[in-house]
């Protein structure tokens, strides 16, 4: 089992959907993958939060074995706040309000210990950022990486950068086209893959996801669910699942990244079914255990 440091946002979330709605619940990318690859392996947050952050959502990421160490806390100042609305195509959210307060001046610090991790992953936060918290970092094994239109648009060079040191993208489709300027999202992959990273992930939400990588392609679908209430933070549980698989077996091979694209798309699929990370409070191992075995069951043809 090998040590893991994500680098990302600590939120407080305020989220509708059809089927109900929560004001200022825990949310952030940093929190989601944190909590999803902890049942796989040891995390180690680096993130910042408000002085008005709930200390029991700190105790609950430290109940879950996640090391909070690097998140700092500052005085006199808010938590980043996020304000969003789903209709019935939960595929994509309207955001209403961002207040970014803390998160705005937050420079990531890594203690020497977390310099020497052998996996990190780079939430979705500022290319610069990223670029910073790479400078910090020894001699990672796998990097992998987030982004959103936002930094797709406004800082194309610098996310390039950290693109060519990365070796893992984990991208939604429509930010997979801008980022490529590419509508054939096949197409799109590879011109991704033009820019550096050894692995593209392409997230599909309901549609699953596809893997491109040594000129191979895998696919996983989602896991089909009767009860989806709140889809927040999918993409980030999807990604704390997959990183924290690969960190769990020490293997960056080809069948390891396959396995670890199932294990994601089985910690997304207990996200969505309740609101913040409500039902990932309730998950025991012996749960993701079944629905992987389920999953096999499910994609498997050749019998």
């Amino acid at each position: 089992m090998a040590e893991l440091v994500v680098v990302g946002s600590v939120a407080l979330d305020s989220v509708k959907t059809p089927f109900g709605q929560v004001a200022e619940a825990l949310g952030g990318s940093a929190t989601y993958f944190s909590y999803a690859a902890s049942f796989f392996t040891r995390v180690h947050v680096v993130a910042a939060v408000g002085q008005d952050f709930p200390k029991e959502h700190l105790a609950l990421l430290e109940g879950r074995g996640v090391d909070i160490g690097a998140v700092q806390v500052k005085d006199g100042k808010k938590t980043f706040r996020w304000t969003g609305e789903y209709g019935f195509d939960l595929n994509e959210a309207r955001t209403l309000d961002t207040q970014l307060n803390v998160f705005a001046e937050f420079t990531p610090v890594l203690s020497p210990a977390m310099c020497k991790a052998p996996f990190l992953f780079l939430a979705n936060i500022d290319p610069e950022l990223q670029l910073d918290v790479l400078r910090q970092m020894t001699q990672p094994r796998l990097v992998a990486l987030d982004t959103m239109n936002f930094w797709i648009e406004g800082k194309r060079e610098a996310l390039c950068r950290v693109l060519a040191r990365v070796d893992v993208l984990l991208i939604n489709d429509a930010e997979a086209r801008m980022l490529a300027r590419e509508p054939n999202l096949i197409k799109a992959a590879r011109a991704i893959l033009d820019l550096g990273p050894r692995v593209v992930v392409i997230k599909r939400g309901e549609y699953g996801a596809l893997m491109v990588a040594d000129g191979r392609f895998f696919f996983a679908p989602a896991y089909p669910l009767e009860s989806v209430f709140d889809p927040t933070g999918a993409g980030d549980t999807f990604a704390g699942g997959f990183m924290g698989y690969l960190a769990q077996r020490g293997l960056t091979d080809a069948t390891s990244l396959r396995r670890a694209m199932v294990h994601g798309a089985v910690m997304a699929s207990f996200t969505v079914e309740d609101f913040s990370l409500e039902r990932l409070k309730r998950l025991d191992p012996a749960e993701i255990k079944r629905r992987y075995e389920v999953f096999q069951e499910m994609v498997h043809f050749d019998r």
